[in-house]
């Protein structure tokens, strides 16, 4: 039996494991929609927001910013209980597009709402990482003192060259300073990525696992990419189908697993593999496998390989 590092005996550093060591207990998200916007679609710094971007692929139906952050909340709750009878507490997971993007009163009157519900626990708090400042990062290090706070930044690629094609509008260096200046606060770090992005060689992107693996990173998200309706990219994909790249769900697995072996183990994966409607897809995909069946695969395929988070990750180091 291998000690991991994470302290328990699952072959990669679990998400729901670290609530049990962090919270002592399961907790349950609740998505909430507050009517964010990007600057990257208002037009302060472009338009049209990121090429692959489609919030309703994701949003429950429940989750909709004509409705109050609390009935939002208690919406979400009533959903979660026939479906999670195991969840006794909450964390509100303000989703969609930047969610730092306004001015600190703002912030403040959403978030001190959605902490005042009983059964809400924290924030899980999704948002660019050229959305923040001192001022905002001062008011959640605060409210992370009485309760678990989570800022989740959209990093997507560590390549510049991708971040400029999907329309992204900041570089992976903004991300960095982002990343440390949070962690630096001593409030909790999260970071989601996008594993196939157009471009991007496999190479590159086993490669971006040693890059990331030097934030001060305590969570992290992956998923591969999906071509949603009504995107941008969904025409570029029409256009020129030839400069896409899609894995088949087993090959999948087996190339995020050579990823996680690269992958710092003290990192929290939360996700590793997106899910959305069949509806919203646009190009190829997985059918109706829910992520809890692909997770059951990859840990079945991480055990038939004899491997686990962060198992390569000294050579690596000690290669560069």
């Amino acid at each position: 039996m291998i000690n991991y590092p994470w302290g328990h005996n699952r072959r990669f550093n679990s998400y729901s494991e670290y609530f049990k060591r962090t919270l002592g207990e399961r907790v349950q998200k609740v998505t909430i929609d507050a009517g964010f916007t990007c600057p990257n679609r208002d037009g302060s710094k472009g338009t049209g927001g990121c090429t692959y971007c489609n919030n309703d692929a994701f949003n429950p139906s429940y989750c909709t910013p004509e409705k109050s952050i609390k009935q939002q909340i208690e919406e979400g709750i009533e959903f979660h209980i026939n479906r999670y009878r195991r969840a006794k507490n909450y964390l509100a997971y303000f989703q969609s597009y930047s969610n730092t993007y306004a001015p600190l009163s703002k912030l403040k009157t959403i978030y001190n709402e959605a902490l005042n519900i009983p059964g809400v626990v924290g924030l899980v708090i999704g948002t660019r990482p050229d959305c923040i400042d001192d001022k905002k990062l001062e008011y959640f290090k605060e409210l992370s003192r009485s309760h678990y706070i989570i800022i989740e930044y959209g990093v997507e690629s560590c390549y510049n060259k991708t971040l400029e094609r999907i329309n992204r509008g900041h570089t992976f260096e903004q991300s960095v300073e982002t990343i440390e200046k949070t962690k630096q606060m001593g409030i909790k770090t999260g970071a989601h990525f996008i594993i196939g992005l157009p471009g991007e060689s496999k190479e590159e992107i086993l490669n971006e696992a040693k890059i990331i693996s030097s934030l001060p990173l305590d969570t992290i998200k992956f998923h591969q990419l999906q071509i949603i309706k009504g995107t941008a990219m969904e025409k570029e994909f029409n256009e020129h189908p030839e400069n896409f790249t899609f894995f088949e769900l087993p090959e999948y697995i087996d190339f995020f697993i050579q990823f996680i072996e690269r992958l710092n183990p003290s990192f929290v994966i939360e996700r590793f593999a997106g899910e959305v409607p069949p509806r919203f897809l646009a190009g190829p995909g997985w059918g109706l496998i829910r992520n809890d069946q692909i997770l059951v695969k990859f840990e079945k395929r991480l055990e038939e390989l004899d491997t686990w988070q962060g198992k390569l990750l000294n050579k690596i180091w000690n290669h560069f």
